[in-house]
């Protein structure tokens, strides 16, 4: 290894890389200076790129941190490091072999995977978080975002609803419908097969109603949870998903799930309609 040179660590990857680097910084932190050179290879995908690093590797004062699945690879680089006497680390190794000792499935071996969850994880807070702002009719200008929109009269599911669905890595936005308010007129702009209305029977809404005026300490006798109120604002309900053109499904003794799933078949179909 060349001396009077400054230390550098490559980083080898199938994927970016963030996974060796994090641990590079990690164990870098441990001394004095805590900060040490690394030059990043990533999407590594054959032998030659391999020799061509390593050769090059061999010319500073460095070690080989890497991550790679596929066996090739992984033996490639360990014959190439051995040549040039270079320090190296295989980062994912020691706990892909210890998990194959004891999982029923053996590894999948494909780059990127660490990655692709990671992206999914963040498109599901992102989703989330959409719901959160666009829930219970907020910010109504965010519905020309949203993936799927719901409408119904209060307690129709729809706040559990957007979440569960959010949860898909959907954009969730719900909208109440109340007699004396008029719809966003955004609603109106939004091709029908994304938006589902969510309608429940009058008996069942008036339970839930009066268990919610419980909890709050109402009265029960509030006008909110009366047979009169909740008929018509069904029939309000009804007469703007009529106008709307939409698909609508009735909550009725209905878990969120099978409700979720019967959304989810209108996105699939409208996201189909939209790519033809």
């Amino acid at each position: 290894m060349p001396e009077g040179k400054e230390p550098m660590v490559y980083i080898i990857s199938d994927s970016i890389g963030e996974t060796a680097e994090l641990v590079v910084n990690a164990v870098a932190s441990q001394f004095n200076s805590g900060h040490v050179k690394i030059r990043k290879e990533s999407f590594v995908n054959n032998i030659d790129r391999i020799k061509q690093i390593v050769e090059e590797a061999s010319k500073d004062k460095s070690m080989i941190a890497f991550t790679l699945v596929m066996p090739e690879l992984r033996q490639a680089i360990f014959q190439e490091a051995s040549k040039h006497d270079i320090p190296i680390v295989d980062i994912l190794g020691p706990m892909l072999e210890a998990l194959t000792k004891i999982m029923p499935a053996d590894p999948r071996l494909e780059p990127g995977l660490v990655r692709r969850m990671d992206e999914d994880y963040f498109r599901r807070i992102a989703a989330i978080e959409f719901a959160v702002k666009h829930d219970d009719g907020k910010d109504p200008k965010g519905l020309l975002q949203a993936d799927v929109i719901l409408v119904g009269v209060s307690r129709t599911s729809k706040t559990p609803l957007s979440m569960y669905l959010a949860h898909r890595n959907l954009k969730v936005a719900n909208s109440p419908l109340v007699p004396e308010v008029e719809p966003p007129q955004e609603l109106f702009w939004i091709p029908e097969n994304r938006i589902v209305g969510l309608t429940i029977h009058p008996e069942i809404l008036r339970e839930i109603r009066m268990e919610r005026l419980n909890t709050l300490g109402l009265k029960s006798r509030a006008n909110y949870a009366s047979v009169e109120r909740i008929l018509e604002e069904l029939e309000y309900a009804r007469r703007i998903m009529r106008r709307l053109n939409c698909p609508v499904f009735d909550v009725s003794n209905k878990a969120v799930e099978e409700v979720a799933s019967k959304v989810l078949h209108v996105v699939k179909e409208s996201r189909q309609d939209e790519q033809k």
